[in-house]
C-alpha cells in the first residue's frame, strides 16, 4: 500500500515538476489535528511577540522599519512599548546594548531580513563581547518561500549562530510565546549576551492575508495541481493551528552563577593578609542583579585602591580617594594581590604579562573561557572563580568587616595620580602649532559637564586622551563599546541613554573619524525628542592610526580627513551645531554652556572643535 506521501513524491520525480515544494512533511499533518485552527482571526503574531515583550518589561523597541516586521513595530505600539525607529539598523542594535547595560533588562531590536540583519552583525558581535543583554529579532521570508529565491531572503542562522547565546527560526505561531520568553531568560542568564529570533513573513500576519499571498488563486490542473493545493491548505492549516491558545507570557527564572560559601572564604583570607592589594573592575561588576550603590559601599567599605574599566567606570563617583586613574602598570608591579574582578587578561592588561608573578591573584568572572584568558601562558590565578563579580564584592565586604587596607598604600598610589595628572594639566595649557589643544578642550568639558551626565565615547585618539581626563559622575554613567573597539556606537549609544535618562545630560565624545558612522542619528534625536550633545575632536584625520602608521612605515594613505563642517549636518538634520577654534579659545565656556542650554531646551547639539596635534599618549598602539 502506497501513502499520499510516497506518491508525490514518485509524481514528482517523475515529471521534475515542483519536486522541492511537494515532498512533504507527514508531521504537519499530525500537528494541525492536534490544535484547532481559527481560519478568520484577524489576529497575528506580532501581537504574540509584543505580549511577551510587555509581560517582561520592555519599555523600547529600536528598529529600521521594514515589511517583514511590520506586525510586531504596530503590535508593540498598541501595548504601550515605544518603538524608536532610527537611520540605520547598526544604531538600533547600539541603542538597545545601551538600554541593556543602564536599565539591567534586555535591550531590543527588530530589523528586517537580508541587508537589515547583515547591517546588525557588527553591533551583535560588540554585544556578545561587551556582555549586554540583547533581543535581536529579525524578519524572514516566509517559510514556504525560504531558499526559492524570495525578496531578502539568506540564511540568518549561519550569521548570527557565532554571535549569540540562542537562536531560533520560527516555523508555526504557537511557537512564538514560548521561544520569546526562553529567549529573554538566556539572554540575561550566566553570562549576559545576544539572543536572536527569525520571524518569517507568514508568522507574522494574519491567515486572510497570508492565505491570499501564498495559496495560488489557480493551481496548476491534474493530480499535482491538486496536490499542491492540498500541501499549501494543510501548511497553513499547521502554520496558524493552536495560535491564539492562552501561554504563560510570564518572565522564566534567570540563572546566575555565584561563588561557593568555600570560594569567598578563601578569598577573605587572601585579602585579609594582602598589604598591597589592588582590584581591577571590570564591566562585570556593574551586572544585574547587584546594584551598583550596594557595590560602590562595599569597595568603599574594604578601602583598597581600584582601577575601572568599562562599564564600571563611575562606580565611584568622580572623586573617590581609593579610585586610581593613573599609572596602573606600576601598581601591579608593587601589589601583594590582585583582585581582577570581571577584568580579562586579554590585549588590555598585556595578555596577563603584566601581573607580577610575585602577586597572589583572585580572578573573578561568570565566564569560565574569560575568566583563565591567558593563564596557560603568562600568569595564574591563585583562586579562579566562576560566578558574579557583584555580587562576591559584597560577600567580601561583609566577611571582611573590620579590615581596611593599610592606608599608606592608597595613599601613595594617589599621590602618584596627583603628580600625573599635574602634568597633564600642564600640557592642556600648551599651543599646539594650529587649532585648540585638545586637552584644554576636554578639561573644559569636564569642568562644565553635569553631575548627572552620562558620558559616551566613540572615537580613536581624541576618546582615548578622553578617557584619561573626564571623570564619569556615578555608577553606569560611561558607555564606551568594550573589548571590540567598535567605532560607530556614538549615535546609537546616546539615544538609549537619553531614553533611559531623559532628565540628565547625555554627552557623544566623537573622533572626527568615527562621527561618519552616526551623525545622521542627529534627525533621530529631534525626531524623537531626545536632545544630546556631541563634541566632535576635529583634527581632520584617522589620528590614532596615523600617529603609528607614520613613523613606522612613512605614508599617510587612507589617514587624511578634512576640517569638515560637522557642526552644519547638525543643523540640517535639526539640531544646533556650532564651530569652535583657536580664535574662541577665550569663549570656549560660553559656547559649551549655550550648547548645555540649547539642549535643555530640546535641541540635539553639536560642537565641531578644531584641535591641533599633541604627544600625549605617544607609544600607546592601536592593534
Amino acid at each position: 500500500e502506497i501513502n499520499i506521501f510516497s506518491l508525490v513524491k514518485i509524481i514528482s520525480q517523475t515529471t521534475g515538476t515542483m519536486i522541492n515544494l511537494v515532498i512533504l512533511q507527514p508531521v504537519h499533518a499530525v500537528q494541525a489535528t492536534i490544535y484547532s485552527t481559527d481560519t478568520q482571526s484577524t489576529r497575528h503574531g506580532g501581537e504574540s511577540v509584543a505580549e511577551v515583550l510587555r509581560a517582561h518589561g520592555i519599555k523600547y523597541v529600536f528598529t529600521l522599519v521594514g515589511g517583514h516586521i511590520s506586525p510586531i513595530l504596530v503590535a508593540c505600539e498598541k501595548v504601550g512599548i515605544r518603538v524608536v525607529d532610527t537611520r540605520h539598523e547598526a544604531t538600533a542594535v547600539f541603542a538597545a546594548d545601551a538600554v541593556a547595560r543602564l536599565s539591567g533588562s534586555v535591550g531590543v531590536a527588530a530589523v528586517t531580513a537580508g541587508p537589515g540583519l547583515t547591517n546588525a552583525v557588527t553591533a551583535v558581535k560588540n554585544a556578545q563581547m561587551a556582555e549586554s543583554p540583547l533581543l535581536l529579532i529579525g524578519g524572514a521570508a516566509g517559510t514556504i518561500l525560504q531558499g526559492r529565491g524570495a525578496l531578502q531572503d539568506i540564511d540568518h542562522m549561519s550569521l548570527f549562530k557565532p554571535l549569540c547565546k540562542f537562536c531560533a527560526s520560527i516555523r508555526t505561531i504557537r511557537e512564538i510565546v514560548p521561544t520569546v520568553r526562553n529567549a529573554l531568560a538566556i539572554a540575561q542568564s550566566g553570562t549576559p549576551g545576544p539572543v536572536f529570533i527569525e520571524f518569517p513573513l507568514d508568522t507574522l500576519y494574519p491567515f486572510h492575508l497570508v492565505s491570499k499571498e501564498f495559496i495560488p488563486k489557480s493551481p496548476p490542473k491534474g493530480l499535482m495541481g491538486n496536490l499542491i493545493a492540498w500541501y499549501m491548505k494543510n501548511h497553513m492549516l499547521n502554520l496558524y493551528a493552536g495560535a491564539w491558545e492562552p501561554r504563560d507570557v510570564s518572565p522564566l527564572p534567570v540563572h546566575i552563577p555565584l561563588a561557593t560559601d568555600d570560594q569567598v572564604q578563601k578569598c577573605i583570607e587572601l585579602v585579609s593578609r594582602a598589604k598591597k592589594p589592588v582590584i581591577l573592575l571590570g564591566s562585570q561588576a556593574v551586572l544585574a542583579p547587584t546594584p551598583a550603590e550596594e557595590i560602590r559601599k562595599a569597595l568603599e567599605g574594604l578601602g583598597i585602591p581600584c582601577f575601572l574599566g568599562g562599564m564600571s567606570r563611575g562606580i565611584l563617583g568622580k572623586d573617590s580617594p581609593i579610585q586610581i586613574r593613573q599609572n596602573r602598570r606600576d601598581a601591579l608591579k608593587e601589589a601583594d594581590l590582585v583582585l581582577l574582578a570581571g577584568t580579562v587578561c586579554d590585549f588590555r592588561l598585556g595578555y596577563g604579562r603584566v601581573l607580577s608573578r610575585h602577586s597572589k591573584i583572585i580572578a573573578v568572572n561568570r565566564d569560565k573561557s574569560q575568566l583563565l584568558k591567558n593563564s596557560d601562558l603568562f600568569w595564574k590565578p591563585t583562586i579562579a572563580v566562576q560566578g558574579d563579580v557583584g555580587s562576591l564584592l559584597v560577600q567580601l565586604s561583609k566577611g571582611l568587616k573590620g579590615y581596611h587596607c593599610p592606608q599608606e598604600w592608597p595613599q601613595s598610589l594617589k599621590a602618584q595620580d596627583a603628580t600625573k595628572e599635574a602634568a597633564n594639566r600642564a600640557k592642556a595649557e600648551e599651543k599646539t602649532e594650529q587649532h585648540l589643544n585638545p586637552l584644554k578642550v576636554l578639561y573644559r568639558v569636564d569642568e562644565l559637564m553635569a553631575e548627572d551626565a552620562v558620558i559616551v565615547v566613540d572615537g580613536g585618539d581624541f576618546v582615548g586622551s578622553a578617557a584619561y581626563i573626564l571623570r564619569p559622575r556615578g555608577p553606569l554613567h560611561w558607555l564606551d563599546p568594550g573589548a571590540f573597539g567598535t567605532l560607530g556606537v556614538g549615535g546609537g549609544f546616546a539615544l538609549g541613554a537619553k531614553l533611559c535618562r531623559p532628565d540628565s545630560e547625555v554627552w557623544i565624545i566623537y573622533g572626527d573619524g568615527s562621527s561618519g558612522y552616526s551623525i545622521a542619528e542627529f534627525d533621530t534625536f529631534t525626531r524623537h525628542k531626545t536632545p544630546i550633545i556631541a563634541v566632535v575632536g576635529n583634527d581632520a584625520g584617522w589620528t590614532q592610526i596615523s600617529r603609528e602608521q607614520v613613523p613606522m612605515l612613512g605614508s599617510n594613505v587612507a589617514c587624511g580627513l578634512a576640517f569638515t563642517d560637522y557642526h552644519t549636518v547638525a543643523d540640517g538634520y535639526g539640531g544646533k551645531g556650532y564651530l569652535m577654534g583657536r580664535e574662541d579659545e577665550e569663549k570656549m565656556s560660553d559656547i559649551i554652556r549655550k550648547a548645555q542650554k540649547e539642549t535643555r531646551e530640546g535641541k540635539a547639539t553639536l560642537l565641531n572643535v578644531l584641535i591641533g596635534k599633541t604627544n600625549f599618549r605617544e607609544g600607546s598602539v592601536s592593534v
